[in-house]
């Protein structure tokens, strides 16, 4: 629907469907896959797109072949129609049913999903009994992507963070450990463990992608100089099992592997490496426009951070 007026009484021309056509074809690359993604036929999808582009006087992209690429004029538009869009899905949010409280959508990556997220969720609505939380779990990049998409309002993550025009807070920090089977050979030989003992050894690692994955490679490749992979997995629950049948060693978050340590299923490793340390971070859109429930669920998650923090 267009507007009828803004404050100095100039009429809008530009419709926030416009920009939500816009969007749909900058992610997708066409109007054929746009139309598919807002619900419209391609014929329409394309009339839209051609409209705002003569409202606005410019080509806003470049037409190679089939596909429709970002030029530096759709570029510009770009933040500023997420922006917008943005606004109008948080004036959707707060007044569509006030009574029942607010919905957020956060993503987490998969350490932080499994382990630790549903027991922040938990006490997050002990606190606000009205509030509703929407969890999106997968490894750190798409999270990333969810994160710039708006598929997410915020997000916890537990790799470094290469994506632009995302705001990024360390949140807090995660102790990584060795560990490996009663039965593996590298403990029944009774030996102190070496580092070639360790360069060795059969790694078992997350995917590419991970932010665990990129974590122990960040700390390991100094002092291993390689990290062979015998197996790669995609969740941290599966690594700590195959750990324990004895298919190689891994090194996993503390939390994660905690209660196999104390049913004796798995050994921690006196290895000859540094502590080894990550960081955790919280990461919203540059674009996001703040409310106030989300603003309210990013300080409690720095409250519970600050109660997990050691001393």
């Amino acid at each position: 629907m267009r507007g009828n007026a803004q404050a100095n009484g100039i009429p809008m021309k530009i419709t926030l469907r416009q920009l939500q056509i816009f969007l749909a074809v900058a992610q997708s690359g066409s109007t054929t896959a746009a139309a598919e993604m807002v619900a419209l036929s391609q014929s329409a999808a394309s009339a839209s797109l051609n409209e705002l582009e003569s409202l606005l006087g410019v080509q806003l992209f470049d037409r190679v072949g089939k596909r429709l690429i970002l030029n530096d004029s759709g570029r510009l538009l770009l933040p500023q129609a997420r922006h917008m869009l943005d606004a109008a899905h948080t004036i959707e949010r707060q007044f569509a049913d006030p009574a029942s409280g607010s919905e957020l959508h956060i993503g987490a990556s998969t350490t932080i999903g499994s382990y630790m997220l549903p027991a922040m969720i938990s006490s997050y609505r002990k606190r606000h009994a009205g509030a509703r939380v929407r969890a999106l779990v997968a490894n750190t990049a798409d999270i990333v992507d969810a994160v710039v998409n708006f598929e997410v309002d915020a997000a916890l993550i537990e790799g470094p963070c290469h994506a632009d025009d995302v705001n990024v807070e360390p949140w807090m920090t995660d102790e990584l450990i060795v560990v490996a089977a009663p039965h593996h050979p590298i403990v029944e030989s009774g030996r102190k463990i070496s580092l070639k003992m360790l360069r060795e050894a059969d790694w078992l690692l997350r995917e590419a992608g991970s932010g665990t994955r990129e974590a122990v490679e960040h700390a390991l490749i100094p002092y291993l100089h390689h990290l062979p992979s015998s197996f790669e997995f995609g969740n941290s629950e599966a690594i700590k099992r195959a750990t324990a049948e004895g298919l190689g060693i891994s090194c996993l978050s503390r939390a994660v592997v905690e209660d196999l340590i104390e049913s004796g299923k798995l050994v921690e490793l006196a290895t000859p490496l540094p502590l080894l340390r990550r960081h955790f971070y919280m990461v919203v859109s540059r674009h996001r426009a703040p409310s106030p429930s989300l603003s309210a669920l990013l300080e409690f998650c720095r409250e519970w951070a600050r109660g997990q923090q050691p001393g």
